[in-house]
């Protein structure tokens, strides 16, 4: 939810964020009519609420014989009140229905355009070579008996998988990696639903543009997630927490759910893009005036992991039509994947500012010891995609796969994935 202020004294700058981001500015307009319809009508009831008072209060002092007048004329308020009361309900409902459209103030940094926009903010390593014709990951986790396509096809549908054997053990050892590093940094680990109500689910904006994305269960009114951060999001809502001793960070394993509406025939191939994926999510609540800094962290910590792990990547800074409604600065890192010739994204960091913490009512004490909306961030700390850039860079003429030294601890020493016999 966007700060009302700003809807009522600068709209000038909810205008100028629409426009960036491609929207079409027109919502904010109908937001500050339907806001300005309902700050009359609460007027008018709590007019006429006073005015109600006020007979009540001659009535207990008035005659014999002015009571009756009075306590007719007070009928007749008590009923333009409830009818004031029941008018500027439903308008307060309509103003918040309009102002929730609006989606999050682009900060200014951001590039203007649309994806294809973004800024390269660096590159880590260099491009793999070979002196073979690499293989694809797909054909990579056939030959090591990692990745079961057919089989994930036949029990579930298409875009869903087994990873089986040194599969299963990869993605485990990148989970457990990206915890280690995680609490090194003061994360508390959470395991999270994978089930929320639509109030959670709406409070963090993935019920926008991308609804048709989300598995929503219609009997039980529950929607599946496609990242933690939603059930993180909700874990404080409703709460003032207490930023005291720095921002809150947490570490939230899932299993995630995308159904991929609209991508149809897009990397079909393999586990790129598919209906159900593990990942370990960081999410912050801090101070809005620490946010920025914080962003910076998340990114440096992800770089961490991609170092670690040898691939080759680089940092970009999304641009404003590209950025999910509740994002206000979005920072992606791609991997070189080595048969496509081109990067692909496998971590995503978003600086939230206070939009979801104003819809889920979650918020600090500052200074001054009044309340205030948190900042909210997330980022990828490892996911199953990751596995995509691990097999095709490290890849071996004979189909095997070397494994990363950092990550051998998390494989019980293991140095090469080799093809089944």
């Amino acid at each position: 939810m966007i700060d009302v202020t700003l809807l009522r004294n600068n709209p000038e700058i909810l205008d100028a964020s629409q426009k960036a981001r491609g929207n079409d500015s027109a919502i904010v307009a109908a937001a500050r009519e339907a806001d300005s319809a309902w700050r009359a009508a609460q007027n008018e009831f709590e007019s006429l609420r006073a005015a109600q008072n006020r007979f009540n209060d001659q009535v207990k002092t008035a005659s014999k014989e002015e009571r009756p007048a009075l306590i007719s004329q007070v009928k007749e308020l008590a009923a333009a009140v409830k009818a004031a009361a029941a008018k500027a309900t439903a308008l307060e409902q309509e103003a918040q229905e309009a102002a929730a459209k609006i989606e999050n103030v682009v900060l200014p940094e951001v590039p203007a355009g649309g994806e294809e926009n973004f800024v390269t903010l660096r590159t880590h390593g260099t491009v793999p070579e070979f002196d073979f014709e690499p293989r694809d990951h797909l054909e990579l986790g056939e030959l090591l008996g990692a990745i079961d396509m057919q089989r994930g096809t036949k029990v579930s549908g298409a875009r869903f998988y087994f990873l089986r054997g040194v599969g299963a053990q990869l993605e485990l050892a990148l989970m457990n990696m990206a915890l280690q590093k995680a609490l090194a940094n003061g994360f508390v680990p959470l395991i999270t639903p994978t089930l929320v109500k639509p109030e959670i689910m709406h409070g963090t904006g993935f019920l926008g543009e991308h609804a048709s994305e989300v598995y929503h269960l219609a009997e039980q009114d529950l929607y599946l997630t496609g990242t933690s951060e939603v059930a993180l999001a909700g874990y404080h809502a409703d709460e003032i927490l207490d930023l005291g001793a720095g921002p809150l960070r947490y570490a939230g394993w899932s299993t995630c759910y995308r159904s991929e509406a609209g991508s149809h025939g897009k990397d079909t191939r393999g586990i790129i893009r598919v209906h159900q994926f593990n990942k370990l999510e960081m999410f912050v609540y801090a101070d809005p005036a620490n946010a920025a800094a914080e962003h910076d962290r998340l990114v440096a910590w992800q770089e961490e992991m991609l170092q670690a792990l040898e691939l080759h990547y680089r940092v970009i800074d999304v641009a404003a039509g590209d950025l999910g409604s509740s994002a206000a600065r979005k920072f992606d890192i791609e991997a070189w994947v080595p048969t496509q010739g081109t990067y692909r994204e496998l971590t995503s960091t978003s600086n939230c500012t206070t939009y979801q913490a104003r819809r889920l009512k979650t918020r600090f004490r500052g200074d001054d010891g009044k309340t205030q909306p948190v900042a909210t961030l997330n980022g990828t700390l490892a996911t199953t995609r990751w596995l995509v850039a691990l097999l095709e860079t490290h890849q071996q003429a004979d189909g095997s796969v070397r494994v990363p030294e950092a990550l051998q601890p998390y494989l019980g020493g293991l140095t090469v994935l080799r093809p089944q016999a």
